[in-house]
């Protein structure tokens, strides 16, 4: 083998040793990962998606005070049939 074979069969080697080094690093990564669910922001209440609906203006003081009313149980019903 002349010069130029060393030098690439040295670099394919160092190249080869990076690369089994990464898939090992990123292998042992994945294992250890901890199995925890990501966490999420708490869902908002029905009351503060009401309250957010009448500060947009979507809908009127009365509307939102029945709303409200109906929320926390103090307020009419639908009937059932």
């Amino acid at each position: 083998m002349n010069g130029w074979g060393w030098f690439t069969m040295s670099i394919g080697t160092v190249l080869l040793w990076a690369l089994l080094i990464t898939v090992a690093v990123l292998l042992y990564r994945t294992l250890n990962r901890p199995l925890e669910a990501p966490r999420t922001p708490p869902a908002a209440s029905a009351e503060q998606l009401l309250a957010e609906r009448f500060a947009r203006g979507e809908i009127d003081e009365e509307q939102y005070r029945r709303s409200l009313a109906v929320l926390r149980g103090d307020g009419p019903t639908l009937a059932k049939h």
